[in-house]
């Protein structure tokens, strides 16, 4: 497994930028697929992005593309999640995980490693 720490999530404006970051060590990260999800109050956790071993394909959930990036680095072990032109159902406790896989996947099963959670709140 890969142990995974998440950090900067906050309170933002509606239209405003934040970017959250995830530190693994543990496993090679790079044989891991990376994947963000987030998990609003009262609803099921949901994919965000996920990203491929090397960075070169990725996946975002429709209602953030072209408004999140997802890249990450492999010397140091770092993925991370460009959120930018929140809005306020961006709202949600995001985390990162690490897949089993090399490649994206839209499934949490896929993932057997968790980070503990970053808030993110968007105000209107």
């Amino acid at each position: 497994q890969v142990q995974l720490v998440g950090s900067g999530g906050g309170l933002v404006q509606a239209g405003g930028s934040l970017r959250v970051s995830c530190a693994a060590s543990g496993r090679t990260f790079s044989s891991s697929a990376m994947g963000w999800f987030r998990q609003a109050p009262g609803k099921e956790r949901e994919i965000v992005a996920s990203i491929n071993w090397n960075g070169e394909n990725t996946y975002y959930k429709d209602s953030v593309k072209g408004r999140f990036t997802i890249s990450r680095d492999n010397a140091k072990n770092t993925v991370f999640l460009q959120m930018n032109t929140l809005k306020p159902e961006d709202t949600a406790t995001y985390y990162c995980a690490a897949s089993k896989r090399l490649w994206i996947s839209r499934f949490p099963n896929d993932y057997d490693s968790w980070g503990q959670g970053t808030q993110v709140n968007v105000s209107s």
